[in-house]
């Protein structure tokens, strides 16, 4: 089998992305701090817009630790493929990875080259003590039909050293035998209902705008706290000020809602 070369590697792939929020979320970046040192992994699940991806990018940011990234896409469903971008991610940070070796497994005719693959990937990570690692997984939901994947991450989570932590992003839970996992204290699953921004983390945000509690409840009233409608909603009277705000504030509810179903599609 061919493999790309790395001049073929789509390097946004792999790359952390530019942040969007005005504001950070203590709540949840704690959350996501705890998690480093209680499991192995962390699933954030919610659909388009909930703010999945700001918030991993933004811990990303302030974990402390080196950050490996790999925005999935639906072709990564092929193992090689998806072994080449999780490789050449984790070579930014290990460069001793022997990504050829990883390849040769993946290009295996056994039954079980998913496995080993996982096994070969964590072996690599532990052969050569380094800083402690952070590993993105962005959109894993574009390759849940592919065969490889559950044998693959059943039998990486349960392997992976305390000082590298997996964040996996996706719109739906993994299949069933990986997101069983948190009974074992592996894994935690942050649902999209602990995405929702609170009223303090919208007052927040609307007063980096210079707008006032009221915009924020009213915002928050009509948009149920998901947070790509909540920040367009503060985004939108940008420079223009309050004076556009307020025009929110004096709609009527059917077109508040309108406008929040709006901006929520924007974001999708």
């Amino acid at each position: 089998m061919t493999h790309k070369d790395e001049s073929q590697i789509i390097h946004d792939k792999i790359s952390i992305p530019t942040p969007a929020t005005r504001t950070s979320r203590a709540r949840l970046i704690k959350l996501l701090t705890d998690n480093l040192t209680a499991y192995n992994a962390t699933v954030i699940n919610g659909r388009a817009g909930s703010g999945k991806t700001a918030l991993a990018a933004d811990f990303a940011r302030r974990a402390g630790r080196p950050v490996c990234w790999y925005k999935v896409e639906a072709g990564d469903a092929d193992l090689s493929i998806f072994c080449q971008y999780l490789g050449s991610t984790l070579r930014l940070q290990r460069p001793s990875l022997d990504q050829e070796r990883l390849l040769q497994i993946t290009d295996s005719p056994e039954s079980d080259r998913a496995e080993l693959l996982a096994e070969a990937f964590v072996f690599q990570l532990t052969e050569q003590k380094s800083d402690p690692l952070l590993v993105v997984i962005e959109d894993l939901h574009l390759v849940y039909d592919a065969d490889w994947l559950v044998p693959f991450f059943h039998r990486l989570l349960p392997l992976l050293p305390a000082d590298i932590h997996l964040i996996i992003t996706c719109r739906s839970l993994p299949p069933a035998p990986l997101w069983r996992m948190r009974s074992k204290q592996m894994l935690r699953v942050i649902e999209e209902s602990e995405l929702g921004f609170t009223f303090e983390e919208t007052l927040q945000l609307f007063q980096t705008y210079g707008l006032s509690e009221e915009h924020a409840r009213a915002a928050l009233r009509e948009t149920n706290g998901r947070a790509a409608a909540v920040a367009n909603f503060a985004a939108t009277p940008g420079i223009a000020g309050r004076a556009v705000a307020d025009n929110f504030l004096a709609l009527e509810p059917r077109q508040m809602s309108s406008l929040g179903q709006a901006a929520s599609d924007l974001t999708t």
